[in-house]
């Protein structure tokens, strides 16, 4: 997953791509980092957590200058270590560069090998710093030239933001997989993953970075180059409006929230049954399940309460509590489930464990039926474009039919949004998204199909 933003012409840069981070949160919790330019030389700072916990009010003082970038992580290739935290700066023969990577390459085991091999010393294994020095090595004069001579080399998916001296540049790979969007307040550029960025700090949206364009913000203005080859069939990822990307952003043009209610009213409508409530896992199925609750008439409710304040990992008790790691998360409302006929509606079932465990806690809060409905096709493969996604063998679609699937939940009934259904709001036949998760259908040919830790 992972945030970027960028800031450039604007004298608090460091303190605008904070806050930038901040509303990015939900895109990276592992680490963060942000760099600035004073206009002679790079600052940083970065580390592992939480951004409000990681950046204090000196911390930002000593990111001082005009320009400024920032990344929150969700490592995808490199594992989770400081070394992997971005954005990543270096200092080489032409001076300060600094890169923040949303995305993931498939060619990166063969670029670095090649690296290597002429004496590329890495130091860390994330798939971004191939491209730094893909662009340090470069004979090419011009920066926009060096980086379009380095991303020529790059399969996979890719939205960038660099930082020089005196220079922010935002780049989106040509097939357009992760969102990077525009935007400007009074004489200031801000670039971000997702409009919420743009709406906390104040900026208005211009518009998308085009996949396949360069832009160069300096004292000349926005200035856009379409230096990488553009493909005719884009591959926007659909995972973006069912999970990834927050309901009150912008994404590819449409907005999120109303994208997830069509969602939920289209599988009302391919996946009806006689119920008395609808409830959401929240927080990712609460969209779906209020269009769902719409488009068949049954009250909407929340069944479940989410513990807002957990983080990845937690201290389980030695006295083992029964589904002790989705109480922590979740916690039922007896009032709303006792002896009623329940529809769940969630965004994705993954590996299937933990829908299980929710299935038996409504159960157990007295539920009389339960009866899953997942706003998306199944996800039966992995996606190796920038989603920490468990192998094939461990994504319970890929060998489990509905109905397998249902039982082993322990449902009953189960009903996933059909692919035909996913893209009920497609009027242009020619807008293409990527939906390898659900169909196997790559885009990009997977040259490395290996873990998050191949490097």
């Amino acid at each position: 997953m992972c945030g970027i933003v960028g800031v450039y012409n604007h004298k608090e840069a460091s303190n605008l791509a904070y806050l930038g981070l901040y509303a990015l949160q939900h895109r990276g919790q592992e680490a963060a980092g942000i760099v600035s330019s004073d206009g002679q030389q790079l600052h940083t700072h970065r580390a592992m957590g939480l951004v409000a916990d990681i950046f204090t009010e000196d911390q930002i003082h000593k990111l001082p200058g005009k320009a400024a970038i920032g990344h929150v992580r969700y490592s995808t290739t490199g594992e989770s270590t400081i070394e992997n935290c971005q954005p990543l700066v270096i200092n080489y023969s032409r001076g300060w560069l600094s890169v923040a990577h949303n995305g993931n390459l498939v060619n990166v085991q063969k670029l670095r090998a090649e690296l290597e091999a002429h004496g590329a010393i890495f130091q860390s294994t994330m798939d971004t710093e191939v491209i730094i020095h893909l662009i340090a090595g470069s004979r090419k004069n011009a920066l926009v030239e060096r980086i379009a001579d380095a991303l020529k080399q790059l399969k996979g998916a890719y939205s960038l933001v660099f930082l020089t001296e005196s220079r922010l540049v935002a780049v989106r790979d040509p097939y357009g997989w992760r969102p990077l969007v525009i935007g400007k307040m009074q004489e200031t550029y801000v670039v971000a993953s997702e409009t919420t960025a743009l709406d906390l700090i104040g900026a208005t949206y211009v518009r998308e970075v085009e996949p396949g364009e360069i832009v160069i913000m300096d004292g000349k203005g926005l200035q856009s180059y379409k230096l990488i080859p553009a493909v005719q069939k884009k591959a926007q990822c659909i995972f973006e409006y069912i999970y990834f990307s927050r309901p009150d952003s912008n994404i590819f043009g449409r907005d999120v929230y109303e994208m997830r209610k069509g969602f939920g009213k289209q599988l009302a409508r391919e996946g009806a049954v006689e119920a008395d409530v609808v409830i959401p896992i929240p927080d990712s199925g609460l969209p779906a399940a209020i269009g769902y609750a719409e488009e068949s008439g049954i009250p909407f409710q929340m069944g479940l309460i989410r513990n807002h304040y957990v983080g990845r990992t937690f201290i389980e008790p030695e006295q083992s509590i029964r589904h002790f790691g989705v109480k922590v998360k979740l916690n039922p409302i007896r009032q709303v489930l006792q002896g009623k006929r329940v529809v769940v509606v969630d965004d994705s079932i993954v590996r299937g464990t933990t829908s299980q465990k929710i299935v038996t806690m409504l159960r157990n809060a007295g539920a009389k039926e339960v009866h899953m409905r997942i706003s998306s096709p199944p996800t039966a493969w992995p996606c190796f474009y920038g989603i920490d996604m468990p192998s094939r063998e461990e994504l319970i679609a890929s060998s489990h039919s509905s109905e397998e699937t249902c039982r082993y939940l322990g449902a009953d009934s189960l009903s996933y949004l059909s692919w035909k259904g996913l893209y009920w709001f497609q009027k242009d036949p020619g807008e293409w998204f990527c939906d390898a998760c659900f169909t196997g259908k790559y885009p990009v040919t997977i040259e490395d199909k290996t873990s998050k830790l191949k490097l």
